[in-house]
């Protein structure tokens, strides 16, 4: 009789690919030594939540023992006469990422590919690997999403171009032209996805979310989240809007409940509090550009954003890196997003905050970059 060895034992295996899957790292929430730390590693809203979504949370937390419609009917409703979308077009998820997901897990199989760029979000990797897809890595000079690097990489086995206009976590964006022509040089079995999670912060008037062109396209889907105007991080809602026979498709692999009940009606309070995200925006469009300019009189690279948040760059030196950077402004309470893992060692995402904390962090790196060498 064979001798049973740990190597010899059967056990499940995860399918092909999975172990390669790089898994997704959030912002730091604490720091040894500090108890309540000023948290700018997530890209959170510091204004919190609308009043009137918090009210609507508690309003249902009676009905915890109850099913949510899996149709999320009332959401549904408010999105599709919010921004005039048919409703049978849009599809609900656990934040957006779901939606992704959902995707790649109807679009993709073993030998297609999905492309996205070089710096691109990690969840777009994800769902990709996580269907059996080869992920592509469309090269982005200067930190800006490039059309003709990301077509370069398409052929007729690529199932989906993911595009986050504006990025995270460089903040970069492209001009509606430039959307217009991606989709135009995309063979027709090419899904676009236009992430727009930080649509809602943008003041460039050259922009466009993409709604109007989905609308009358047979590859687009535009995705939305409830996460960052409208601070509903916690209940993870988000959105998409695409071809009706490419939502059906979709529908049918959802999963039956995936947004919870007090969230769809918080979200729906949320869309309608329009002084919470004028408050929202007015912030971010204030300080935005105030950081960035206080910033880049340290010496910093600063690069120019639409989101709620700067990509900031440090030398490649002992005691000046980002590194350093983030290490330091921990030690004044100050939480970051260190970027190893999206491949930008040398950047750190710095979310834009309150008055007071955009002031401490100038104040804090005036005296890391003072420092004697």
């Amino acid at each position: 009789m064979d001798t049973i060895t740990p190597e010899n034992i059967s056990r499940p295996r995860p399918k092909t690919g999975i172990l390669e899957i790089e898994a997704y790292v959030g912002g730091k929430a604490s720091v040894d030594g500090v108890a309540e730390p000023i948290k700018l590693s997530s890209n959170e809203n510091v204004l919190g939540s609308s009043p009137h979504a918090r009210a609507a949370f508690e309003q249902n937390a009676g009905k915890l023992h109850v099913y949510p419609d899996g149709k999320a009917g009332v959401l549904r409703d408010a999105v599709s006469a919010e921004f005039g979308l048919e409703p049978e077009r849009l599809i609900f998820g656990c934040g957006s990422d779901e939606v992704f997901t959902l995707l790649a897990q109807t679009y993709c199989e073993p030998g297609d590919n999905v492309v996205q760029g070089q710096y691109g979000f990690l969840a777009y990797r994800i769902a990709g690997r996580a269907a059996q897809a080869e992920v592509r890595f469309a090269p982005m000079p200067r930190l800006r999403f490039d059309v003709d690097q990301a077509l370069a990489l398409v052929d007729d086995r690529t199932r989906i171009l993911f595009l986050d206009n504006p990025g995270n976590p460089t903040g970069g964006w492209l001009h509606r032209d430039e959307v217009e022509r991606l989709h135009r040089n995309l063979p027709g079995g090419c899904i676009l996805v236009l992430d727009g999670a930080y649509a809602e912060f943008v003041d460039d008037p050259g922009f466009s979310d993409g709604l109007d062109l989905a609308r009358h396209a047979e590859n687009i889907v535009v995705t939305r989240t409830f996460s960052k105007i409208h601070g509903l991080a916690a209940l993870r809602v988000g959105w998409g809007y695409g071809p009706a026979q490419m939502i059906s498709a979709m529908e049918r692999i959802r999963s039956p409940f995936n947004v919870n009940l007090p969230a769809q009606f918080a979200a729906v309070a949320a869309l309608g509090d329009k002084d919470f995200q004028a408050q929202s925006r007015a912030l971010i469009l204030q300080w935005r550009p105030w950081l960035t300019q206080q910033l880049g009189g340290l010496g910093l690279e600063v690069m120019p954003s639409q989101g709620n948040f700067v990509l900031v760059g440090f030398p490649r030196e002992d005691g000046r890196s980002a590194q350093a950077a983030e290490a330091f402004l921990a030690s004044r309470g100050v939480l970051v997003r260190g970027l190893g893992n999206y491949g930008i060692p040398d950047h750190l995402r710095i979310t834009i905050g309150l008055e007071a904390h955009n002031r401490k962090v100038v104040e804090a790196l005036a005296d890391f970059v003072g420092q004697p060498g």
